[in-house]
């Protein structure tokens, strides 16, 4: 008995000191949401220094995503953007995320595993229990309202942890990232459904990798999209009273004031431009920093 609770006690030293020092370990942050997570930066208008950082660093930072592709943490390519705001090339947080966190663990290896589908629910598509009846509810494209994104991330996830064991690596999880609530507030059963949703997800994907104290930070939402008008407010209440009720979740506080003065977004007043998606990669890094 003692010595089991012994080895329990190292592995959560392990799991949750970031600067342990084992050149096979590779920390892992998990990153879960809507657009604002896949995110709108523009790459193209990074300056050149941040760019060689980039290079620098492509042997610690990897980000695998829906292209299920594990590959240096850059840009990607979107239709969508280009034809939206003008750039092909575009970045979301994890980018300064990364950034941030390589500066201050100079001989650690991160992996970013996202996944992120735009204009999708935690009523619906992003629920843990997932019911078709609520998702034909919350999803306003056909081709959505059969996503189990909760299901297919923790797949990604796993799958990518035993290929890294399969291959010598030590794989940490170090926390999760959530960018996501516009959708259900939007409509108001989903609104008044959003603070149980969202304890039921953190409290699943803990559970599931069975790190009941995994970190997990929320990014606040602050759209205004949506035939229920108290939606937003509803949305941000239920994400600030989550994290006030778990001392291991944290959330990244956001105004409601249209000029986006905090985190500036596009003309379209929903998406995070270049700066905006900056300023919250870094934001993230710094509430991860204060818990590892």
């Amino acid at each position: 008995m003692k010595l089991n609770l012994i080895i329990f006690l190292c592995s959560l030293i392990i799991c949750f000191n970031v600067n342990a020092s084992n050149s096979d370990t590779v920390r892992i942050v998990l990153m879960a949401g809507q657009s604002n997570m896949g995110g709108a930066g523009n790459f193209d208008e990074l300056n050149a220094e941040t760019k060689l950082q980039l290079e620098e660093l492509s042997e610690r930072l990897h980000l695998l995503d829906k292209s299920n592709t594990v590959r240096p943490l850059s840009y990607g390519k979107s239709s969508f953007h280009l034809k939206k705001y003008g750039f092909e090339n575009y970045f979301g947080p994890e980018l300064f995320l990364g950034l941030t966190l390589a500066k201050e663990y100079p001989h650690q290896e991160f992996l970013f595993i996202k996944r992120s589908q735009g204009g999708t629910s935690l009523y619906g598509a992003w629920n843990p229990n997932w019911d078709s009846e609520k998702a034909d509810v919350a999803e306003n494209k056909a081709f959505k309202k059969n996503m189990k994104l909760c299901e297919s991330h923790l797949t990604m996830i796993q799958n990518c942890i035993d290929s890294l064991r399969s291959n010598g690596k030590v794989p940490v999880i170090v926390g999760m990232y959530w960018m996501q609530g516009e959708n259900d507030a939007a409509i108001e059963v989903c609104a008044l459904a959003y603070k149980e949703n969202l304890s039921n997800l953190i409290k699943h994907y803990r559970d599931y990798f069975e790190l009941p104290n995994m970190p997990f930070i929320i990014g606040q939402i602050n759209s205004t999209y949506g035939q229920f008008k108290d939606g937003p407010r509803i949305v941000r209440q239920s994400m600030e009273e989550v994290a006030a009720a778990d001392q291991n979740t944290f959330i990244i506080k956001t105004s409601t004031d249209s000029t986006w003065s905090d985190f500036p977004k596009h003309f379209d007043n929903t998406h995070y431009n270049t700066e905006g998606q900056k300023r919250l990669g870094k934001a993230f890094a710094i509430e991860l920093m204060n818990c590892l």
